[in-house]
């Protein structure tokens, strides 16, 4: 049985780590969870996820405003994403009991109106991280 278990999660990860443009990303949020475990402030989780993209030699830009526009006017409603990777890759963190539709929701509309394709949205508050990672493409 043990043997099944690990063939289905390194299937898992083939699967999600098939885009180039999140597997280092998700391997570096994996050796942060490792290193840390859950059942800390999104922050923490946060400045060590930079820290290893750092060393990952990945280009981030962190805390990054996102205007809303409406119908051509453009609101500063304080809105942040909190990382975008490569100039391709929206990351929204959490610490959550558990991922909620809403989060899900916030990742696509980080991805709209930044105009970005690729999103990830990434609970460290979990036992195994790859249970808490959500991959969206638009």
């Amino acid at each position: 049985m043990r043997g099944l278990t690990t063939e289905s999660q390194s299937h898992r990860e083939t699967d999600e780590q098939r885009d180039p443009r999140t597997s280092a990303i998700i391997g570096a949020a994996i050796e942060v969870h490792r290193h840390l475990g859950p059942g800390l402030l999104e922050s923490a989780y946060e400045e060590c996820l930079c820290h290893e993209l750092h060393l990952c030699g990945l280009a981030f830009e962190r805390q990054v405003e996102l205007p809303v526009s409406y119908k051509g006017l453009q609101l500063d409603c304080g809105y942040r994403i909190d990382l975008i990777v490569q100039k391709q890759v929206v990351l929204e963190l959490k610490a959550i009991e558990r991922i909620l539709p809403i989060h899900q929701a916030q990742l696509l509309t980080y991805m709209k109106l930044s105009r970005m394709r690729v999103g990830l949205l990434i609970n460290f508050n979990v036992p195994l991280l790859t249970q808490g990672i959500v991959r969206r493409v638009l």
